[in-house]
């Protein structure tokens, strides 16, 4: 889905009634929404995998997709989707097959579009928000040391099982962390 076909349905642009029992976190990510425009949801690491983290409202703000990264540290995935949600807030079209090379030091990011197969077990905060998909999303995808990304056969397996591969449907993706809990 391009976000030019995304006809937004967040918490902001419409009132569904429940205003008033929005918890906490909800409200945290209105407020950020409204006054930088897009929240990042941080998971981090597990016993059950590991982090990752997406952004809510480049959508809403910016007609732009929503952005996920895994398996660094919370903090390190913030400042990619910072720097990502900078460039679309600043103009940029974001989409699936591009690379960027200002994101990661010294390094390309690829970023991929995300089956919507995927949302339910990892945006829950961004479906609340949007009360439905879908919303565009894509992968932010990180290469090894020797920038080799983890769907290379060349890529350690360590750095293969840092990261899904969201493009691929829950049912094709190979066996492993990320398809456990599905």
């Amino acid at each position: 889905m391009t976000a030019d076909l995304f006809q937004c349905r967040c918490v902001l642009c419409h009132d569904y009634g429940d205003r008033a029992e929005a918890d906490r976190m909800d409200l945290t990510i209105v407020e950020n929404v409204q006054r930088h425009g897009w929240h990042v949801v941080m998971v981090p690491e597990d016993e059950l995998g590991p982090g990752f983290a997406y952004t809510i409202g480049l959508s809403h703000s910016h007609g732009a997709p929503e952005l996920a990264v895994f398996g660094l540290g919370i903090h390190d995935m913030h400042r990619m989707l910072n720097r990502l949600g900078v460039k679309s807030a600043a103009g940029a079209v974001l989409a699936g097959g591009q690379s960027h090379a200002d994101v990661v030091d010294g390094q390309q990011v690829a970023l991929r579009e995300v089956d919507l197969r995927w949302y339910r077990t990892f945006f829950g905060r961004a479906i609340g928000f949007y009360r439905r998909p879908p919303f565009p999303v894509l992968q932010v995808v990180w290469p090894d040391a020797d920038d080799r990304f983890h769907w290379e056969e060349q890529a350690e397996a360590r750095h293969r099982d840092s990261q899904p591969q969201m493009w691929l449907p829950p049912s094709e993706h190979p066996v492993g962390i990320w398809t456990t809990e599905l």
